[in-house]
């Protein structure tokens, strides 16, 4: 079976590598546009402590979370060991002791049923900082063991990698989709011409471009986020916890005395490049009155990312009913590292026609909702 993965962030790219372990004749197709979300991503993968009240998301988060360690297992078997992941454990962070206790008892309910939480502690702020050191001093925690990060250029480059490993083949260039008799026959990309007998659409923010010209309406739109890397010298960041502040902020530390610090939610703002003073008050602001100890840190880098947004808290999973062959897997919003692993082993499994471990109709690409994300 011959598929074509339109798209390589982090859901294409495991499309990718669980297709051609599969067995599949699997062929990458990448514009490779700048902003790619998977590029700009933190990588945060700690479902336990989010403050989503969705069922549905929550199953798709807890797969993904659940997941990783299988897939960074088979990755290593593969040979890749350059990933950015590490179960570092989390802080949910407060000052006050109300939205703490419920954080506490919210995580402890998912701790009895599912023992990738890990270990679930109360901390002092003083306690907290030893974990994380900048952090503010009226802070105190709930600590969360069973929660990672990853970075999630890294790991897309070993999925692509991995997929290639196992025969796949990766093209650069625009897709432009072909169908005959609504049966999916392929996509042009340049001067070739590329057969496939199922193609999966994996083009985070720029999927309803691809889709536009055969009438299909995604509701997907790209969510600016601004996100900044700080650099702390001589410092031991790799083992430091991901930083959750009760708000939609973050600060997650990585090997390289790194501190990613993030990151705005700008909704309607369309394909704008632009770093700006606003985005960078607010991201910067926030980190900064949540871990004041990074204030002397250097800015290092600066990251522009569009998360395919949909239209409501939920990805888009699913075939499309008009073109036989064809499978939509976007939308994943700001939990993108979380859940887009598994999200594009999923994808494999639908363009393969195998039967799916969970029920993907919440996910619908075409269901109807006036829901907000």
């Amino acid at each position: 079976m011959k598929i074509v993965v339109v798209g390589s962030g982090i859901v294409g790219a495991s499309a990718a590598y669980h297709l051609a372990k599969k067995g599949a004749e699997v062929v990458i197709v990448d514009k490779l546009h700048e902003g790619q979300a998977t590029a700009a991503g933190a990588g945060i993968v700690c479902p336990w402590i989010s403050s989503v009240e969705n069922e549905d998301w929550f199953t798709l988060a807890k797969g993904g979370a659940c997941y990783y360690p299988s897939l960074i297992a088979q990755l290593k078997e593969d040979g890749e060991n350059d990933l950015g992941y590490g179960m570092v454990g989390a802080l949910a962070v407060s000052s006050n002791i109300d939205e703490l206790d419920e954080i506490e008892l919210k995580v402890k309910k998912h701790q009895a049923e599912i023992p990738d939480v890990g270990e679930v502690s109360r901390l002092s702020a003083e306690e907290a900082r030893l974990l994380f050191p900048p952090l503010s001093e009226d802070l105190a925690a709930i600590h969360v063991t069973g929660a990672a990060r990853v970075d999630g250029r890294l790991l897309r480059d070993a999925l692509i990698r991995g997929a290639v490993k196992h025969g796949a083949l990766s093209y650069s260039g625009e897709a432009k989709l072909k169908a005959v008799s609504s049966k999916i026959t392929g996509v042009h990309v340049n001067d070739d011409f590329i057969t496939a007998d199922s193609i999966v659409i994996s083009a985070g923010a720029w999927a309803a471009q691809l889709l536009a010209p055969f009438d299909i309406q995604v509701p997907i739109e790209p969510q600016k986020g601004q996100i900044v890397h700080l650099k702390l010298e001589q410092q031991e960041t790799s083992k430091w916890p991901v930083i959750l502040p009760q708000s939609s902020h973050y600060l997650v530390s990585f090997d390289d005395s790194r501190v990613v610090v993030g990151a705005t939610r700008e909704t309607g703002s369309g394909f704008d490049y632009r770093i700006t003073a606003a985005g960078l008050l607010e991201v910067l602001g926030e980190a900064l009155s949540v871990a004041p100890g990074l204030s002397n840190s250097k800015v290092h880098e600066v990251r522009v990312g569009f998360r395919p947004a949909g239209p409501d808290i939920l990805p888009l999973l699913g075939p499309v009913p008009s073109i036989e062959g064809l499978v939509i897997a976007t939308g994943l919003g700001a939990s993108g590292l979380t859940m887009g692993p598994y999200s594009g082993k999923l994808a494999a499994s639908l363009a393969m026609n195998e039967k799916l471990e969970i029920d993907i109709t919440p996910f619908d690409p075409f269901r109807r909702t006036l829901k907000v994300q």
